[in-house]
């Protein structure tokens, strides 16, 4: 996964905040009060963690049908 290091507006430093972040969202905690308890006033700070999706699972499957296409190309070849 891609985290973002700095804001891209201010450059406040928001990677490490990312992982408590995560998990505690996913405990089932409000994303505004665990923002609000990691210091983040800035809404541009806050919105670096709120938009950060995790592609890599979702682009996982198009990298093994690429892999497996060209293992397929190449024994055509031969």
């Amino acid at each position: 996964m891609i985290i973002p290091v700095r804001c891209f507006t201010c450059g406040n430093l928001v990677a490490d905040k990312h992982a408590e972040f995560v998990q505690r969202v996913k405990n089932g905690e409000d994303p505004k009060t665990v923002l609000d308890s990691l210091k983040l006033k800035r809404y541009c700070c806050r919105r670096m963690l709120i938009t950060s999706v995790d592609v890599s699972e979702q682009l996982m499957p198009y990298n093994e049908a690429l892999y497996r296409r060209h293992a397929e190309y190449s024994s055509d070849r031969i």
